[in-house]
């Protein structure tokens, strides 16, 4: 697994399988990002089979299948479609098409699991919606920034037990590298990948609602910029934004929470970002330290917590694992709610599209 590029970052943990082999079938469809392969490890660290891919490019299934040896390739979408055996199809296309799949997906009566952003704009989450209502199937998706993160999912624990009291403030920081020489011509088109804020943003606005609990959040303001790549004009490698959160529409307490995100990661930096969230809650704060400790160790999973009784550093890389995919898993198979509601996965990109549609106003 390579650290230094996020669009390889594919982390793997103990098999810790909830289901046995066989139980949970699922496929691979649409390989335009790199992220499909955290989404497969993830699945089949829970005891997931992954049995078929179907994907055009040549080259990218080589590269899939040098990954996953024992997956079955065919030689077109529409036969996993009509798969029985498959539970779910995973994707990772190009943004601006993932709804579609999804909606195809959805409607040959599989779960659907994709990449971040799900959506490149409004309209696709109003069809989406609309489709999931009346299959009743599920439309999961890869956030992967607290998900596949030990100390980020950690902390929504510690949140949770209450060790810092009711959230007041979230901040995600959210720098990443460009590696511009690796990356596809429809990552510098904003038409193909939604802007930055819907992009990168949807990650942190699922993070702030899930830390605090809010079911829904208003945007404060938000911008984009272009600040130093003008040979990439549909590139934005900037973006900011802050929010004021909700509880079902109810006033009363009122976290709030900003995030910048950017692709200014240095070359010197041993990983693809200095992720890091900080929450101020009404009895402590935490510092979420998600892929380095900056000077001292890389990768690192660490949260630092503050508490009337003192500070705790907690190490939790290779420790927490990965909670999430069993949970989806156990989700699919019993017709349950466990990994994340679906208004929740919808809530975090309605919120993230919005942001970006007020920065683009500003611009």
């Amino acid at each position: 697994m390579s650290i230094r590029d996020g669009a390889s970052y594919a982390p793997k943990t103990e098999r810790r399988a909830v289901v046995e082999p066989g139980e949970f079938c699922f496929a691979a469809a649409f390989l335009d990002h790199g992220h499909i392969a955290g989404q497969c490890n993830g699945l089949i660290d829970a005891g997931g089979t992954l049995t078929h891919v179907f994907e055009p490019d040549a080259d990218r299934l080589a590269a899939f299948l040098g990954r996953f040896p024992e997956v079955q390739p065919v030689s077109s979408f529409d036969e996993l479609l009509a798969d029985d055996s498959l539970h779910l199809i995973a994707s990772a296309a190009i943004p601006d098409q993932r709804a579609g799949i999804g909606i195809q997906v959805l409607k040959s009566g599989k779960d659907y699991f994709t990449d971040k952003s799900p959506f490149t704009d409004l309209d696709q989450l109003a069809e989406v919606r609309q489709v999931v209502e009346k299959t009743c199937r599920r439309y999961f998706v890869y956030y992967a920034e607290r998900v596949h993160n030990e100390a980020a999912w950690h902390a929504g624990e510690l949140i949770a037990d209450g060790r810092i009291g009711d959230v007041l403030h979230v901040v995600n920081l959210a720098p990443h590298r460009l590696a511009a020489a690796i990356r596809p011509d429809w990552f510098f088109d904003k038409a193909r990948y939604g802007g930055i804020i819907t992009d990168i943003g949807s990650h942190q606005v699922e993070q702030f609602l899930t830390y605090t609990g809010c079911t829904n959040a208003a945007v404060n303001f938000a911008s984009v910029r272009n600040h130093g790549h003008p040979e990439y004009p549909g590139l934005e490698d900037f973006g900011e934004f802050s929010l004021t959160g909700a509880y079902d529409g109810a006033s009363g307490a009122e976290p709030t929470f900003y995030s910048r995100i950017d692709w200014y990661t240095p070359d010197g930096m041993p990983v693809w970002g200095d992720g890091r969230t900080f929450i101020t809650g009404t009895k402590g704060t935490l510092e979420v330290r998600k892929y380095l400790d900056l000077g001292r160790r890389a990768p690192a999973s660490l949260i630092l917590l503050a508490d009337a009784d003192g500070v705790e550093e907690i190490d939790c890389l290779e420790r927490v694992g990965f909670p999430f995919f069993g949970q989806l898993i156990l989700d699919v198979l019993n017709r349950t709610d466990h990994a994340m509601t679906q208004d929740h996965i919808f809530r975090a990109a309605q919120i993230s599209m919005l942001a970006q549609q007020q920065a683009d106003g500003a611009r």
